[in-house]
């Protein structure tokens, strides 16, 4: 049997379940389920130091989630290639602190290693 295949298999498997976690709001369980201990989370440049570890993760989104107001999040995917996922976030939100409301497109890219995610890549637009 060719391992690409069961390896796609398998990355869908989690990668459906991790996306109906975040779109019942539930990104939090998503994480404490699916993240490696020693995940790496990477921001485009300049906009952030990476994280490493499932606490620092945890700190950021709570960080990114007391800073902002979302008023509405659209999420699609996810799109399986190998051990490898994309889902795409459309979010309208305000930034507390300014008030500047803003539409973000983001997509994030994640590679799966041993059945969790050992790394979540973003990459994104502001208008």
């Amino acid at each position: 049997m060719d391992m690409n295949v069961n390896i796609q298999d398998s990355t869908k498997v989690i990668a459906e379940d991790f996306v109906s976690l975040c779109k019942a709001g539930k990104a939090d369980e998503a994480g404490d389920r699916y993240w490696a201990d020693d995940v790496l989370s990477i921001e485009p440049t300049g906009s952030m130091p990476p994280a490493r570890g499932k606490e620092a993760l945890r700190k950021k989104g709570e960080w990114w989630e007391g800073a902002h107001e979302i008023h509405r999040m659209d999420i699609d995917g996810p799109y399986v290639n190998g051990n490898q996922f994309i889902v795409r976030f459309t979010i309208d939100v305000t930034e507390k602190q300014s008030g500047t409301r803003m539409k973000m497109d983001e997509t994030g890219l994640y590679t799966l290693k041993d059945g969790k995610i050992a790394e979540e890549r973003f990459f994104y637009s502001r208008g």
